[in-house]
């Protein structure tokens, strides 16, 4: 085997805009991408934290994304999630080329909430973001991008970069600004509710991206309650995301009310807007392929 072109952070930042990557997830679901038909993805336990495989086949795509899960990385000041990419020869399966799984997360993540919410948001919406790390300015760049975004505040326990202010989650101010937000944006590795969801208006749209774990969650029941809530993909999120499956096993949310967002992209559903949009993201393989592919083409 020939040596393999890397394709680094920078190069994937360079090539790919949150516009295009956008476009192409749509694009994806438009044509009618069977999400069942993708393997699931895996996990398994390692010392000092846990290994996720992303596998996945897109017509002549096929590509896996393989990442660690360091808990205790951010105390050290390093990426609590670290990883590589490998893009194949869907005739030969030959590997053609390894990216950053890193920035390609980093890209990806954002790509997916603003594809599945940006017909729900207004002109210069009001935007709150829960968090301040990679994933929390990631959002905010790529909302701005491709949306076009308003006063923008974050709230977060440890700070931020030191030219975002950050408001601690204990400040007086946080309620009235969960009240006036249009978007609420959840970045965050928190295991239990950011905030009390009774000031959130019917005209919301709150996406929640940060936990993939069952017995963890960023948002409280009673939102999930009176949402529409649009899962990536129904049969992950009652697996994995402890946004749906802890107020589904409270009685708060009846799963059969769940929305896929494949079936909002297709135009099948009509989501009202009487009441808040909550978005939950646990991050699907096929995403980082249609992202991977589109990096890849561009960079080499």
């Amino acid at each position: 085997m020939t040596q393999l072109p890397f394709i680094t952070a920078d190069q994937i930042r360079a090539s790919v805009t949150f516009q295009q990557a956008v476009e192409a997830l749509e694009a994806e679901l438009r044509s009618g991408l069977d999400l069942d038909a993708q393997p699931p993805r895996q996990s398994a336990p390692i010392s000092n934290g846990e290994w996720l495989l992303m596998p996945s086949q897109i017509g002549d795509a096929v590509g896996i994304k393989v990442l660690t899960v360091a808990w205790h990385n951010p105390a050290r000041g390093l990426a609590r999630i670290q990883g590589l990419y490998l893009l194949f020869d869907s005739d030969t399966l030959t590997p053609i080329a390894v990216l950053d799984g890193t920035s390609l997360t980093e890209v990806r993540t954002p790509a997916v909430s603003v594809a599945a919410t940006r017909a729900f948001l207004g002109e210069s919406p009001e935007v709150l973001v829960f968090g301040a790390g990679p994933q929390a300015l990631g959002h905010v760049r790529a909302f701005s991008e491709v949306v076009g975004i308003g006063k923008v505040t974050h709230v977060a326990l440890n700070g931020g970069p030191e030219n975002i202010p950050v408001l601690l989650p204990d400040d007086p101010a946080v309620p009235g600004l969960v009240a006036s937000a249009d978007l609420i944006l959840c970045n965050t590795t928190a295991r239990e509710p950011l905030f009390d969801s009774s000031p959130v208006k019917d005209s919301a749209v709150v996406v929640a991206m940060g936990s993939h774990e069952p017995a963890a969650r960023e948002l409280d029941s009673a939102l999930l309650a009176r949402s529409t809530v649009i899962a990536e993909h129904i049969g992950t999120a009652l697996r994995e995301a402890g946004d749906i499956i802890i107020p589904v096993n409270e009685g708060a949310l009846d799963p059969a009310q769940l929305v896929e967002w494949s079936a909002v992209a297709r135009g099948e559903v009509t989501v009202p807007r009487d009441r808040p949009i909550v978005f939950k993201s646990t991050g699907l393989a096929w995403e980082d392929l249609v992202t991977a592919n589109l990096a890849f083409k561009a960079a080499i």
